[in-house]
């Protein structure tokens, strides 16, 4: 299989990485071409992969390189641009997240590959974390989740904010695990060292009474990447950065009992979660009575290599992609939504001058 990346930059280096790491590997995948309209990063691609590297996506079709799938990594803004000429050409794709910029950018390109029967995968890499594909067979009712994705600010996807840079993975992952349509969004945000939105806090009430808050920020002191969710008897911990899967669960054979008020909260997907925390490092005494505590076996593997994986097989066998072309429309939905639902915060609350004119 051929293969071609649009995008030298942060991310599409990662993708030329595993691309060639595969081929080497002999896993039947040939990287064979990149787009780069940067000189400097072109002739490092070239130098480095021994590929020819164009300037735009039409000069990659014109030179006939008998491409069948290709990466889109350039920046969201020309996600659509770049993803509706490579479709046209009859490539099937990895678009990285968000889709597209808007919802209509995002239906023309479900349109295009619907017409020309093309794969077209959004990039949803944490779909594909090891703790997150051991723990969907642990999946009963979700209630209540509480996500933290944390980052060190640095100059990268600044073209985007916070939302379509870092929360759009767990919006992603909370629709797919709630799997009901959005009643209500709350958010709040504010610029704190670029021109668009840093730090945003959102609550999502789905219509089946499913609660989720996101915490999202790309100016903190560190790096985190949790999500927790609540079940009727069960609570589970998703540590993504480590790959790590905790499953708590109220069990009447663990030994003991916990006080009625506790065990009523675990039991309706309500507890508290310093609280559970606490239950978790009871000490030297062990677990807290009535309460048991699994670790799922974790297969550790490199999310980034494994979303490739699952895409080329979806490309050789025609079947659906893990990530749909439609989840992905759906998660940037709810992301527009949860920043305009920002932006009438900050105007209800005067808070405009914060923000740049055009951000």
């Amino acid at each position: 299989m051929r293969v071609a990346v649009a995008g030298a930059g942060a991310f599409g280096r990662n993708h030329l990485r595993v691309y060639r790491e595969l081929e080497t590997a002999g896993l039947g995948v040939a990287l064979v071409a990149a787009v780069e309209p940067n000189p400097a990063r072109a002739a490092e691609t070239a130098a480095k992969y021994a590929i020819p590297v164009f300037s735009s996506p039409d000069e990659l079709l014109a030179a006939d390189l008998k491409l069948d799938a290709a990466t889109v990594a350039v920046p969201t803004v020309h996600h659509h641009a770049v993803a509706s000429v490579l479709l046209d050409g009859g490539l099937d794709l990895l678009v990285e997240k968000p889709l597209a910029a808007t919802l209509a950018q995002a239906d023309e390109l479900l349109v295009l590959a619907d017409k020309g029967k093309r794969i077209l995968q959004p990039g949803h890499l944490e779909r594909f974390n090891p703790a997150v594909l051991a723990v969907e067979p642990q999946l009963h009712r979700p209630m209540f989740f509480e996500s933290h994705r944390l980052s060190i600010f640095t100059p990268r996807a600044l073209d985007v904010d916070v939302v379509l840079d870092l929360m759009i993975h767990d919006l992603d992952i909370v629709l797919t695990f709630a799997n009901s349509p959005v009643r209500e969004v709350r958010a709040v945000g504010l610029p704190i060292l670029s021109p668009k939105v840093d730090i945003a806090n959102v609550r999502v009430e789905f219509e089946s009474g499913c609660v989720a808050n996101f915490t999202a920020s790309r100016v903190s002191t560190e790096r985190v990447r949790k999500l927790r969710f609540f079940e009727p008897r069960q609570y589970v911990s998703i540590d993504y950065a480590r790959q790590d899967l905790l499953v708590i669960r109220l069990d009447a054979g663990a030994g003991g009992s916990l006080p009625p008020e506790i065990a009523a909260a675990i039991a309706a997907g309500k507890a508290d979660p310093a609280l559970l925390a606490k239950l978790a490092t009871a000490g030297a005494a062990g677990p807290a009575p009535g309460l048991s505590f699994v670790k799922p076996e974790v297969t550790p593997g490199e999310p980034l290599r494994l979303e490739i994986l699952s895409f080329l097989g979806a490309v050789r066998t025609r079947r659906e992609p893990r990530v749909t072309a439609r989840q992905g429309r759906n998660a940037l939905a709810l992301a527009l939504e949860i920043q305009a639902s920002m932006a009438a915060h900050a105007h209800r609350a005067g808070l405009d001058d914060f923000f740049m004119p055009g951000a």
